[in-house]
């Protein structure tokens, strides 16, 4: 059986392309560690599959790896050698992104604050629904549940919470 071309494209059915992805990842991984092997190359190779999985490999140690990539090619700009012009605009860069991540944050929290007023609203309107049933169920008035319910550290001395009457039928 002869190996067909196929076109690179994504794969439309889930199951196929998971099964496209282990066996690719699989040779991807073997083909580092035969290059890392001949040719004495420092590998690291991260993968995140379409689920967010992490799958790596490194010949040495990931971090090892980083650390080599980062003392090779630190940044962009290397700040011993930099001008004072380009010191400045890199200074300048770095508050203009230094705003938009603090002005993202800020806009995250007030979603998260919003969320939580929201929330907080469904929980009252909730409880009181489950106190107005209460009332319903029992045949006492709104205003005794609310007293003896209500979510005082110290409840009113004169709210008795056991029912010692007998009910029948």
């Amino acid at each position: 059986m002869t190996r067909r071309k196929i076109q690179i494209k994504k794969i439309d059915s889930v199951t196929a392309r998971q099964v496209a992805f282990s066996k690719r990842r699989k040779g991807l991984f073997k083909k580092a560690h035969e290059l890392s092997t001949l040719c004495d190359a420092e590998i690291a190779l991260l993968v995140f599959s379409s689920t967010g999985k992490l799958f790596d490999y490194a010949s040495s140690s990931i971090q090892q790896a980083i650390e080599g990539m980062i003392n090779i090619q630190p940044f962009k700009y290397k700040l011993q050698g930099c001008t004072l012009e380009e010191l400045q605009t890199l200074e300048e860069r770095l508050e203009r992104d230094l705003s938009r991540v603090s002005k993202t944050k800020d806009e995250r929290i007030l979603k998260q604050i919003n969320a939580l007023k929201r929330k907080g609203i469904q929980l009252k309107e909730e409880n009181q629904r489950m106190r107005q049933s209460l009332v319903h169920e029992q045949g006492q008035s709104s205003e005794s549940i609310i007293i003896c319910s209500s979510s005082d550290i110290n409840p009113p001395q004169d709210c008795d919470s056991s029912d010692t009457s007998l009910r029948l039928g």
